[in-house]
């Protein structure tokens, strides 16, 4: 039987609080895991991306993982961590 393990990824938003500043983890994945998505919106206004916590960073494909560390390697704030799950025994 053949069983997928997906790598971890934590995000620390203390961190990374303006996403759109940096950009760095979006620009260096070679398969697209991250995204930002905004987290404030008032209706009839345009988020400002460089206020703290309007944006957060996001995983929208971790199954497209490959746990190459680039994104963690990159990081300058030292926001994210990429681990590989234990195993399940069967």
């Amino acid at each position: 039987m053949y069983v997928v393990i997906n790598p971890k990824i934590k995000i620390d938003r203390d961190k990374c609080t303006t996403p759109f500043d940096c950009k760095r983890c979006l620009r260096i994945c070679p398969t697209a895991v991250f995204s930002v998505h905004a987290v404030r919106n008032e209706r009839g206004k345009e988020t400002d991306k460089t206020v703290a916590g309007n944006y957060a960073l996001g995983v929208s494909y971790r199954d497209q993982c490959t746990a190459c560390m680039k994104c963690v390697e990159d990081c300058p704030e030292g926001a994210l961590t990429v681990t590989m799950p234990e195993e399940a025994s069967a």
